[in-house]
């Protein structure tokens, strides 16, 4: 077995946590899986793999390893679909990803859209609330929400999308709506971190029209601080507090009046949304079929213009 069919079972195996999943997903045998990344351990001199009787981890060496197998494979993927034509008609596989929360109400239907209409295409969503490493993870497209640092991918600006103050009808009429950011300090608050420290203060524009001056005035009191945002959501319609959030995530609440937003003229300037891809996949027409379908539909959508709320 060749070293690349090697790297494609180990891939497999890591991802499934298991050698048997592996081998089921991979239509081949059990022991044929086993020796695979056995050889493969041999090969580099290293162990990947801790195995025991209930589970398969991937070691620390492993994670390295693995990255590097995914980026390799997926330049080898893109190279033949290369040179098989896919620089004209989209094929092969496509790896989307972006926020979880963004990806569930936006990106998952753009993309059953755009397969149907590409049949020759496949493709894999990966939602997750960080910064992907397009390169090292072998991802073709990612959204991001986001004032980008300059880089080498490209990124095509699809919209924008507000952060705002909401809070429940009920809430507000029990201790009245703030009516400058100086009032926060008399509020209770829910609050949201991605990444499981403490919520990040809340900045708003010192004297209203002003989003690109921010200061740190009176802060909420953050009793609860949750890992998702759709919880703090939920909290926050039910009448705990103030919640601060991205105004695609509370788009449908506020229309169903569950929600109202306040402070809008204190608000932070707009966030820009992008699609982001690596220039040296640009050429490969699934990616460019996909960024342009996906451009087209995102910018009509009002959930996405900062103005249409």
């Amino acid at each position: 077995m060749d070293r690349f069919e090697s790297m494609r079972i180990f891939v497999a195996v890591a991802e499934a946590q298991g050698f048997a999943a592996a081998a089921r997903q991979l239509r081949l045998s059990g022991p044929m899986v086993t020796r695979a990344v056995a050889a493969l351990e041999v090969h580099i001199g290293a162990r990947l793999l801790h195995r025991t009787t209930r589970q398969v981890r991937v070691t620390e060496t492993g994670q390295r390893y693995l990255l590097d197998c995914k980026r390799i494979l997926a330049e080898m993927d893109e190279a033949d679909a290369l040179a098989g034509g896919a620089h004209v008609v989209p094929q092969g596989h496509l790896i989307v990803t972006a926020p979880v929360l963004f990806g569930r109400i936006h990106v998952a239907p753009l993309l059953l859209s755009f397969l149907q209409a590409h049949p020759q295409v496949t493709a894999r969503a990966f939602f997750v609330d960080r910064v992907v490493n397009l390169m090292e993870e072998g991802v073709d497209v990612a959204l991001r929400i986001a004032h980008l640092p300059d880089s080498s991918l490209t990124a095509v600006k699809v919209g924008a999308v507000r952060r705002v103050i909401v809070a429940s009808p009920d809430y507000l009429a029990r201790y009245g709506e703030p009516s400058c950011p100086a009032d926060l300090g008399q509020h209770d608050a829910l609050g949201s971190s991605t990444t499981g420290g403490p919520a990040s203060p809340w900045l708003l524009a010192a004297q209203p029209g002003q989003g690109d001056k921010l200061v740190q005035g009176p802060q909420p009191r953050i009793q609860l601080t949750f890992n998702g945002v759709e919880v703090g959501i939920d909290a926050a319609k039910a009448g705990h507090g103030l919640a601060r959030v991205l105004s695609y995530q509370v788009r449908d609440a506020v229309a169903a009046g569950h929600l109202r937003i306040v402070l809008t003229a204190y608000e932070p300037a707009p966030i820009p949304v992008y699609l982001v891809y690596s220039e040296g996949r640009s050429a490969a027409a699934k990616v460019r079929a996909f960024v342009d379908f996906a451009a087209r539909q995102l910018r009509a959508h009002p959930a996405l213009n900062p103005h249409a709320d």
